[in-house]
């Protein structure tokens, strides 16, 4: 089971456009296609051929157009066409950002096949997740998807299926819940409950699978969504339009319908960062995939309904990053290996930046061989933390964790030990700027 802060939150304006018709379909006799995703960070990430090239996305219900974030001009290989230029708008306080909008591409998911499908090209080369998720990330898909087709996600099989209106049967489900789904432009809402200082508050909120956090609130004051007096100050993830930071803290509980999670974590956004999303009036704020996780998912999008059942993530404890630490796969390390000795070598070499390599060796001595190896990067360090207090820096490269190096863990891996028991001893080396360094700390509760 994973525990994971939040690492990307993606929300696109891509609505005051003309949109070409265009349509999924599956080609077999089923009508049916059941594809395997990858859940990393409570987030799904599902193999897209492009133009014959097959690529990595994220499913995002909270985005309306296919995007492609194209690092390394990935446009080119694709051979996008027809293309005009646009500027999009997303979550931060930064500017909107340069984008083409291409028509008539070939999209293929499995047997799911769409032979006109428009996308957007983001050539900003900071927006790219695939350092903050250690896997390659090519771009993000949505609304084109939902619309078309039954959508089944099964968070615990780790299984998307995908079936025409047509050919989809409902064969009941004991202990399921149906809620209704509301539309924003092209984006999917449900109403659920929020208790808050003993309170229950009826609240709208955004399905968002492109998020990897549990439950985002707008604050306010009238309807007594407001945070209280015990919350820590963090960085919440990375929009389109920058870096959105805002305050963590615990409510009493979070229910759809029957289904209760209590003490659910929440995280309220600056306002600053926000203030995009909050065109939508009666929205007041996301469910994330730290909680879609919890439930296998229905979601028929023309009969406007959504279907959970708990599954086995529904009983995971709701934990927090309790080093302050985030890390991003960044480039490589050259490490030189000797029998059962390893000997680091202070170098760290920058590959391409839409790039999660594997290890790769060169072969220098039959004594001993240098081996490229993960760097491991902080770059973000929450204050007053436990890490920033023993003296950590944005800009370290982690080598050792606790006596082992760094490159035996995933991302993931290293991610879930920062979400390790209160009291939990962790002893870093790292490199800062070519020395070697060591610190430790004790784990603790940011509340």
């Amino acid at each position: 089971m994973h525990k994971y802060l939040i690492l990307i939150i993606l929300f696109f304006c891509l609505n005051n456009y003309g949109f070409s018709q265009s349509k999924f379909v599956v080609q077999n006799k089923k009508q049916s296609e059941k594809i395997r995703f990858k859940l990393i960070n409570n987030l799904i990430v599902i193999p897209v051929e492009i133009n014959g090239v097959t690529l990595s996305f994220l499913v995002d219900t909270g985005v309306s157009k296919p995007i492609i974030f194209n690092f390394l001009n990935v446009s080119d290989t694709l051979k996008i066409k027809n293309t005009e230029t646009i500027y999009l708008r997303g979550l931060g306080e930064g500017e909107s950002v340069k984008a083409l909008k291409s028509t008539n591409n070939i999209f293929k998911i499995g047997d799911a096949i769409n032979l006109n499908q428009d996308l957007y090209a983001v050539y900003d080369a900071h927006l790219n997740f695939a350092p903050r998720l250690g896997i390659p990330v090519h771009g993000i898909i949505g609304y084109d998807l939902f619309k078309d087709f039954v959508v089944e996600i099964n968070y615990s099989s780790k299984y998307i299926r995908l079936t025409s209106h047509e050919k989809y049967e409902f064969t009941g489900c004991k202990n399921c819940e149906k809620l209704n789904l509301k539309f924003y432009k092209k984006k999917p809402y449900v109403n659920a409950t929020v208790k808050i200082n003993e309170n229950k508050i009826p609240v709208k909120l955004l399905i968002d699978s492109g998020g990897s956090d549990s439950l985002w609130l707008f604050e306010d004051d009238s309807l007594g969504i407001k945070c209280g007096d015990k919350f820590f100050n963090d960085f919440l993830g990375h929009g389109l339009s920058g870096s959105v930071y805002g305050k963590r803290s615990k409510i009493d509980a979070f229910s759809l319908n029957s289904f209760e999670l209590k003490s659910a974590h929440v995280a309220y956004p600056d306002s600053s960062s926000i203030s995009f999303a909050r065109n939508h009036k009666d929205r007041n704020g996301s469910i994330a995939g730290n909680i879609l996780k919890r439930f296998n998912i229905v979601i028929d999008y023309h009969k406007a309904l959504i279907t959970i059942k708990k599954n086995a993530y529904f009983k995971e404890n709701f934990t927090y990053n309790r080093t302050g630490i985030e890390l991003a796969h960044e480039g490589v390390r050259l490490v030189k290996e000797a029998d059962d000795d390893v000997i680091y070598i202070n170098s760290v070499i920058k590959l391409p930046k839409n790039s999660v390599n594997e290890s790769n060796t060169i072969i220098v001595n039959p004594k001993y061989k240098l081996s490229l190896k993960p760097a491991y990067t902080i770059v973000e360090l929450r204050k007053d933390s436990p890490a920033e207090r023993a003296g950590l820096l944005i800009g370290d490269i982690i080598l050792n964790i606790n006596g082992k190096p760094s490159y035996n863990y995933t991302l993931q891996d290293i991610t879930e030990m920062f979400y390790g028991s209160i009291g939990k001893k962790m002893r870093l080396k790292v490199n800062r700027n070519g020395l070697e360094l060591t610190f430790s700390f004790d784990l603790k509760s940011p509340l």
